[in-house]
């Protein structure tokens, strides 16, 4: 049978197979990141329980030794680095309720997605735990636990203090591959280092067993994501990208702080920069969408541009040469109105318009 294709109404001239177009936006971005979540939590637990399972049945009934801990701590560290990699632009790849909470209390995730993740989050490290459960040999033994001699008081802190930093490197670095890694063998070996309520709850779901003190796998994290928002809206407020204006390697948050200290009150000046990356990979994208603009508008704001900055890609004049984009869109020069296909840099009309799986926005 013949496919047949539809219109992408956020990408003239793409052709794409129907599907769930005539679901209202909203509600389709929100089943995307719900399904995307759900088959994310799956792979990343699918995989650490699977490490587990065969790293603790070698084990036999020896005692924990440091590698197996580590073993087991790089396992969740890998599967959830690669996992994440895959499943963040369809769902953010959070993969753990208490990140998900945390991100909705600073607003990067609205309050309704947020739920539907953490749905699709317990859903997912259920499958996960049952799957293991049911493929791999011996009773299933991944399930997070006291160790002897540590307390329930001492369980709740150590989950609460390593979740802190897990949260908090996730907010400040946005690499989750790096969400636990090094932080895991700390908690391992004496809580069974969850940092994830539902890393916890699908191996008591699938064996059916839930110790009395299954609640500090709930209320740590959660105490741990509180306490990093409360960090990360404190630095927030006090500006913290000047405190170190070199940081990104742009040169942007020098400009910020010289201007303050000359002006004596905040106002962001408009600067570009000669090309050179900022960190998060987010300045050079910002720099040529300005030299966009600044051709568009003609030699009037470029001079303003230079006159802010001596060391500036802007002209005194509008460019001639095409700009061009990474989408493969169409754009046109200040002196020549006609178009031409391009597929080289990233164009600011679909940088800025394209729908947004994580606000559930068009």
């Amino acid at each position: 049978m013949k496919p047949t294709y539809t219109q992408d109404p956020h990408h003239p001239g793409e052709k794409r197979l129907p599907g769930l177009g005539w679901l209202p936006n909203r509600t389709r971005m929100l089943l995307i990141a719900f399904l995307g979540e759900l088959v994310g939590t799956f792979l990343f637990l699918f995989f650490a329980f699977a490490a587990t399972q065969t790293a603790n049945n070698l084990l036999g009934n020896r005692g924990m030794d440091i590698q197996t801990l580590m073993y087991i701590s790089l396992a969740f560290g890998f599967s959830l680095a690669v996992n994440v990699w895959v499943f963040f632009r369809i769902s953010g790849g959070l993969f753990n309720p208490a990140v998900t909470v945390a991100m909705a209390l600073i607003g990067a995730v609205p309050w309704l997605k947020a739920a539907l993740l953490i749905v699709a989050q317990m859903c997912g490290a259920m499958a996960a735990a049952g799957l293991v459960a049911a493929t791999f040999p011996g009773p299933l033994s991944v399930r997070t636990r006291l160790s002897a001699g540590t307390s329930i008081t001492r369980g709740v802190f150590i989950e609460m203090f390593l979740t802190t930093m897990l949260v908090f490197c996730i907010f400040m670095l946005a690499a989750e591959k790096h969400r636990s890694t090094f932080m895991a063998p700390i908690g391992v070996l004496y809580t069974g280092g969850s940092l994830n309520p539902a890393r916890s709850f699908g191996p008591d779901v699938a064996t059916k067993k839930f110790d009395g003190y299954h609640w500090i796998y709930w209320v740590g994290p959660l105490l741990g994501s509180l306490l990093a928002v409360l960090l990360y809206r404190l630095l927030k407020m006090l500006e913290y990208e000047t405190a170190n204006p070199d940081a990104d390697g742009d040169g942007r948050h020098r400009d910020i702080y010289d201007h303050r200290s000359s002006s004596g009150h905040y106002e962001e000046p408009v600067t570009t920069t000669r090309g050179v990356g900022a960190t998060d990979g987010t300045a050079d994208s910002m720099d040529f969408a300005s030299r966009i603009r600044g051709a568009k508008h003609g030699p009037k704001h470029n001079a303003a541009l230079t006159h802010n900055q001596t060391d500036s890609v802007a002209m005194s004049g509008p460019m001639p040469a095409f700009h061009q984009g990474h989408d493969g869109h169409r754009s046109q020069s200040a002196l020549n109105s006609s178009s031409r296909q391009h597929h080289e840099a990233m164009s600011e009309r679909s940088y800025y318009s394209g729908p947004s799986v994580e606000s559930g926005s068009s």
